[in-house]
This record gives structure tokens, C-alpha cells and sequence, in this order.
């Protein structure tokens, strides 16, 4: 069941952006849509694993708003940061590799973090191993307190995807 489900998800995600890059609401091009996205789910939707946890409801939509949201915040946040410390030269850097962890168990909720903390700037992830997410940062500064370091780059965003994908 769960396998079904990915790829109803997969060609559902798939015939969508088929039509916004077609910009056509033509039956035509739903039609020509099918023809081409149901032998890729049928090809390559055995690799669906990643939708698992994922939960198709209003509230889940609701809280991917809410998440968006966050994400934009988080980035307008993060850009000013980077930009005082281009400009400031006297701003400290101190960069390193940093340790969190994460609550999320869902595939998708970490690949959705990890790429969230990627796109901030002043932040990069490195590696992910279960739980563990290495993050390349532009500003260590508390090396010893992992729970610290957790809560300022990764809490914002696990908040959010905890109430989508868990």
C-alpha cells in the first residue's frame, strides 16, 4: 500500500508540473501528460520510498504554508546576517563544521531540512547520517553546547515539518 502511494503522489507530482510548464489547461495536454508520466511511475516508482510519511490532508497543506513561511523568515534573516558581515569586515567569522541533531524521522522531512539549512545563507550541510546532520557554518559560536547550535539551526525548521511528516 505504502508503495501505491508513493507513486500516486509521484505521478500526481509529476502530471502537475507537466502542465505548469505546458501552461496550458487543455485536456490535450493532460491527456499527452498521462501518455508520458505513467510509464515513469511505472519505471522509476520504485524508488517512492522517500514519500513515505507524507500526509496528504488539509492540515498537512495548511502546515507546508506555515513552513514556507518560516523557511522565508529564516532566509531574510540569514541574508542580513551575511550581508553585515560583508560589508562589516570587523564582524567576527568563525567558521566550522557543526553537529545537530534532528527529531525528524521521515526521509523526505530530512531531506527537506537539509536542503532548507542549504539554502539559508551562512549555512551549509555537509553530510547527513540518520539523525545526524553536519552543517558547514559561517559563525560557530558555541562549540561545546550541541543543543544550542540545534536549537538556532535546526529548531525553526523541525518544528514545522515534525507537524507535516510525523
Amino acid at each position: 500500500m505504502k508503495k501505491l502511494k508513493g507513486r500516486i503522489l509521484l505521478f500526481l507530482i509529476l502530471e502537475f508540473f507537466w502542465i505548469i510548464w505546458n501552461n496550458s489547461w487543455d485536456y490535450t495536454t493532460w491527456l499527452y501528460g498521462l501518455i508520458l508520466v505513467i510509464p515513469v511511475v511505472l519505471l522509476f516508482g520504485s524508488g517512492t520510498y522517500i514519500f513515505e510519511g507524507v500526509k496528504l490532508t488539509p492540515r498537512g497543506l495548511m502546515y507546508s504554508f506555515q513552513y514556507v513561511g518560516v523557511f522565508v523568515w529564516a532566509l531574510i534573516k540569514s541574508n542580513i546576517d551575511v550581508m553585515f558581515r560583508v560589508l562589516n569586515p570587523r564582524l567576527p567569522l568563525r567558521p566550522g563544521i557543526v553537529r545537530v541533531e534532528t527529531k525528524l524521522k521521515s526521509p523526505m522531512a530530512r531531506m527537506i531540512l537539509a536542503n532548507s539549512i542549504t539554502l539559508t545563507p551562512g549555512t551549509f550541510v555537509v553530510d547527513i547520517r540518520e539523525n545526524i546532520i553536519y552543517v558547514h557554518w559561517i559563525e560557530v559560536c558555541c562549540e561545546e553546547d550541541a543543543l544550542k547550535l540545534t536549537q538556532q539551526i535546526v529548531a525553526p525548521f523541525e518544528n514545522v515539518l515534525m507537524k507535516i511528516y510525523e
